[in-house]
């Protein structure tokens, strides 16, 4: 069984360019508000429909507040068969600090 991967944000952005998935686990109202462009929102109830229809091989960047919830998140999509799994150190936090530019709110309200 493979381990996912702590990365710094810059290495998130190279994996995004590539066309990485990235997944945003901190709560709705929050991601709403701001979030790295083109994230997806995961949660309890969106969960099981992601992982449904995801490619298991693609690779999934995992962000939270600062870095550390995001490691448990990756840790369970490991374990759903994801293969190629990253969890940002620092969060959406650093992530807004280093890249302000690539980031998005939530229009559809």
């Amino acid at each position: 069984m493979s381990e996912f991967k702590r990365i710094p944000p810059e290495q998130a952005q190279a994996l995004r360019e590539q066309g990485a998935v990235v997944v945003d686990v901190r709560d709705p109202a929050t991601f709403a508000a701001l979030h790295i462009s083109g994230s997806k929102h995961l949660d309890n109830h969106s969960l099981h429909a992601f992982i449904q229809g995801a490619d298991l091989d693609a690779p999934t960047v995992v962000v939270c507040y600062h870095g550390n919830s995001s490691q448990g998140a990756a840790a369970y999509l490991i374990s759903q068969g994801f293969s190629d799994v990253y969890s940002m150190d620092g969060g959406f936090e650093l992530w807004r600090t280093t890249y302000p530019a690539e980031t998005a709110q939530d229009t559809s309200e």
